[in-house]
């Protein structure tokens, strides 16, 4: 076997698509301390701990080696540029976010998908870098979309809109999730439907946002669940995957997918994708169907498309 290269594999270890976590604590003298990190998993739920790597070459090393706990914010797709920022050594880095301490002390940051605030359970040393382990006293989540990273660029949910093939007679439908239950609507003719707009010179991005404005609800764009073709129709169908923060709506009803619901729902492919979306939701593991109304592919969300 050849040597490794560490360039090449630095490439590598980047083709595995991640989201990206600005991780926080405070030094000896209370000053608010944080770098920006995509090396963050989650490792027990009994006790709730949690894990990130950090270089043994980092200024901030002796810092969080010593430190009694840390804080992880995982950054939403708005958040890029706080991003950029934690990963360069800018003076005033907290001047350019919105934070306070958590309940356990560390700085959390305003407008993220979700933060913990973390005790220190454990630190190993491992090979140039150092494994802080947390156990996670406190968090919070909000329905703020991750900001992915894969293979040195950022991956957005607008972004990957953005980039779909547009054209003429594109619908889009927005999956609002809340706990497993999806948001239905009456169609007008007594059956269920998700609820979907056409897209205009506005584009893509811009429905979506306006479709959940329309909606009144708290879920916030999300992303792609489903692109296929309806031949029949002569449209192109993109479906959002949305998650709300709790069941309100000004139209619309928050809905278990019974056999019974989908039952109400006349359009055989958005059944379909219901039914798949039911058992996904039970292991937590989503993917992106691309083909046409009949038959297609489910790509794991993990591989870029």
């Amino acid at each position: 076997m050849s040597p490794i290269e560490p360039r090449e594999l630095r490439n590598a270890f980047g083709a595995f698509l991640t989201g990206v976590t600005v991780v926080t604590t405070h030094d000896a003298r209370g000053n608010p301390l944080g770098f920006t990190a995509n090396s963050f998993t989650s490792v027990s739920l009994d006790p709730p701990l949690v894990l990130v790597c950090l270089a043994n070459s980092s200024s901030n090393y002796d810092a969080f080696a010593k430190a009694g706990g840390f804080a992880i914010n995982i950054l939403s797709e708005a958040q890029k540029e706080v991003s950029n920022i934690f990963a360069r050594p800018v003076e005033e880095r907290f001047a350019s976010v919105t934070w306070q301490p958590g309940p356990y002390g560390a700085p959390v940051f305003g407008d993220v998908s979700a933060w913990f605030d973390c005790s220190m359970y454990n630190t190993i040393e491992a090979g140039d870098h150092i494994i802080l382990i947390g156990k996670v006293e406190a968090f919070e989540s909000s329905a703020h979309p991750g900001l992915g990273y894969a293979r040195g660029a950022y991956v957005t949910p607008a972004a990957e809109a953005e980039a779909l093939r547009t054209g003429k007679n594109i619908l889009v439908s927005a999956l609002v999730a809340f706990h497993g239950k999806i948001l239905l609507m009456d169609d007008g003719r007594g059956h269920l439907t998700l609820p979907e707009v056409k897209v205009g010179m506005e584009g893509v991005s811009s429905a979506l946002k306006a479709l959940i404005a329309d909606i009144g609800t708290t879920a916030k764009p999300g992303f792609v669940y489903s692109v296929y073709e309806n031949e029949r129709r002569k449209t192109q169908h993109i479906a959002f995957l949305c998650q709300a923060e709790d069941e309100s709506s000004v139209t619309g009803v928050f809905y278990e997918l019974t056999e019974t619901t989908l039952g109400d729902i006349n359009d055989p492919a958005m059944c379909t994708m219901l039914e798949r979306f039911a058992g996904e939701s039970r292991v937590g593991n989503f993917g992106i169907y691309l083909g046409n109304e009949i038959a297609g592919d489910v790509r794991p969300v993990t591989k870029r498309s």
